[in-house]
């Protein structure tokens, strides 16, 4: 698991460099190249180390690494806060905890917050992307949750593999970069659990874009906040996304969807939820 975890940091600094375009990290003059980004010793050049042992770094070598000098190679590649805090937990062998299989359950104060935000689609994830609390407005718009099996319940899952999901997302690439992002914070957070390198495994044999989207890395910052939903019944639907983490949970993650103001977005929602009540 070590060794897989070593390469991961690889790939995510080769991509991160690949990336920097020499310009962008202030290297001019120096002609065409065969292949795009920043050369290794360019990388090491900047964050002040020598390029054999940053070769070693990104060839995944079980080496020796220092908080101070991954901030001077994530200021090198220009990384943003997200990958600046992804870099720190892959390199720096966070502590992992005993990972339980069986998924969590929210509490009943919970149940009715979400319950209460209706018409706002909300639902509650855990750090594995699974849904494990919604409400009726939420499954609106993913389809009936309850009888979902628990991989049908992972939003990443939805969002790759059901392609009634995908057909009613508009700006779908987005939505889906979106997921990944807090997906890919999850696994370097919880990288001791095997679950991580199997689910993406999977989805990438069965989804080809999942596996390149994956690969490559390119991922926002934050997820976008606007979203705009092709709803078959209901035509279209415009929400402002907002997500943040469970207070004292930090393996859990609330997203709501509140309707943009002077659309019909919550008269159309309250329709919906009329017709199934």
């Amino acid at each position: 698991m070590d060794a897989d975890r070593l390469h991961t940091l690889g790939q995510f600094l080769k991509t991160a460099r690949t990336k920097l375009t020499p310009d962008a990290a202030g290297f001019t003059g120096g002609g065409r190249r065969r292949t795009p980004g920043l050369r290794r010793e360019e990388v090491a050049q900047l964050a002040g180390v020598s390029t054999t042992w940053y070769t070693w770094l990104e060839q995944g070598r079980n080496i020796q690494v220092s908080a101070l000098v991954l901030e001077r190679i994530a200021t090198a590649l220009q990384l943003n806060t997200t990958d600046r805090g992804y870099l720190f937990t892959m390199a720096l062998r966070q502590a992992t905890s005993i990972f339980s299989e069986t998924p969590p359950v929210i509490d009943p104060t919970l149940q009715r917050i979400l319950d209460y935000l209706c018409p706002c689609p909300a639902f509650i994830a855990d750090r594995r992307c699974d849904i494990i609390g919604w409400n009726k407005a939420a499954s609106i718009i993913f389809g009936d949750i309850g009888p979902f099996s628990r991989e049908d319940r992972n939003i990443v899952w939805l969002s790759f593999m059901k392609p009634e999901v995908r057909e009613m997302v508009v700006n779908w690439e987005d939505f889906a970069k979106d997921f990944l992002t807090i997906f890919r914070n999850y696994q370097g957070q919880y990288h001791g659990d095997p679950w991580y390198d199997e689910f993406i495994e999977h989805c990438g044999q069965i989804n080809p874009m999942f596996k390149q989207l994956w690969q490559r890395s390119e991922l926002p910052a934050v997820p976008k906040t606007l979203r705009e939903i092709n709803h078959p019944n209901a035509g279209s639907m415009r929400f402002e996304l907002t997500s943040f983490q469970v207070y004292a949970r930090a393996d859990l993650r609330c997203c709501v969807y509140t309707p943009i103001p002077d659309t019909e977005t919550e008269a159309k929602l309250e329709q919906l939820l009329i017709a199934v009540s």
